[in-house]
């Protein structure tokens, strides 16, 4: 059996990544990554991401076993918050290569919309 420091690290990479490609994981993320303290009860991110509490219970499993967020529980509330404060910059990073990439494909739309009707061989665009 491998010991995880014989993982090498782009195989690690890969598995966090793994744990973020869920569109109600990233929610979550930016949830927490957007309040105040940087933590939430499960409570809130149950009003605000509109999921079924054991859909939302799995999800944060997920990130919590991949240490993404931690959680604390006091009394009958579960808190959760980031695991580290660089993944707040890891969302922000990544919102802004989405935003420029959904420029420039924008862009090239709209230079391909503005060819004279010849040019594009009869598709029909």
């Amino acid at each position: 059996m491998i010991s995880s420091a014989q993982i090498p690290l782009y195989e690690i990479k890969a598995n966090l990544f793994k744990a973020l490609a869920h569109p109600a994981r990233i929610r979550v993320l930016e949830l927490l990554a957007a309040s105040p303290d940087g933590q939430a009860p499960v409570s809130y991110l149950l009003a605000e991401t509109g999921l079924e509490a054991s859909h939302l219970s799995q999800h944060l499993a997920t990130l919590r076993r991949h240490g993404v967020v931690t959680s604390v529980r006091s009394a009958n509330t579960v808190t959760y918050q980031l695991a580290h404060p660089k993944i707040s910059e890891l969302l922000a990073i990544a919102r802004t290569f989405l935003l420029d990439s959904l420029a420039e494909s924008g862009e090239q739309l709209q230079l391909a919309q503005e060819l004279p009707g010849e040019h594009l061989g009869g598709l029909g665009l």
